[in-house]
């Protein structure tokens, strides 16, 4: 069973989008430190309860689809980048997104304990030559 969390166009600045699994999570600003000890660039999540997606567009709006599945899901070809990512959803199961400086944002709930997430993008690279362009030209 699939269920859809959040499908819509993330306004953004600088490509950054949070998530957030807890409402305890303490957030001092250091993207750095969301990346420590990994070698991927578009999702941290070495701090437990957050992970930064960092979007290949700078400013302008990037499609993003957050799904919950009951299961393990495949691959599809589509995607150019993926990557997985490990997270704990805190006691009350209070989970939410939110863009650079509070742009947009929104929430949803997830089962409390561990979670696989699984981040797929394409049109990265687009989205960092087309910054600026009036359309979407990169998805996640």
């Amino acid at each position: 069973m699939v269920r859809v969390l959040m499908d819509e166009v993330v306004a953004t600045d600088y490509g950054q989008l949070d998530l957030w699994f807890s409402d305890d999570v303490e957030d001092d600003g250091d993207i750095q430190t969301t990346f420590s000890g990994q070698v991927n660039g578009v999702a941290g999540a070495a701090i437990p309860g957050r992970i930064y997606l960092n979007l290949g567009r700078r400013s302008g709006g990037s499609p993003v689809r957050i799904e919950a599945h009951d299961g393990a899901i495949s691959c599809d070809a589509e995607w150019e980048d993926i990557v997985e990512v490990s997270t704990v959803v805190g006691d009350q199961g209070n989970c939410g997104w939110t863009s650079w400086a509070g742009e947009s944002g929104g929430q949803f709930v997830l089962p409390p304990g561990p979670h696989r997430v699984r981040v797929c993008a394409r049109g990265r690279d687009a989205g960092d030559e087309g910054e600026l362009a009036d359309e979407v030209v990169d998805f996640y």
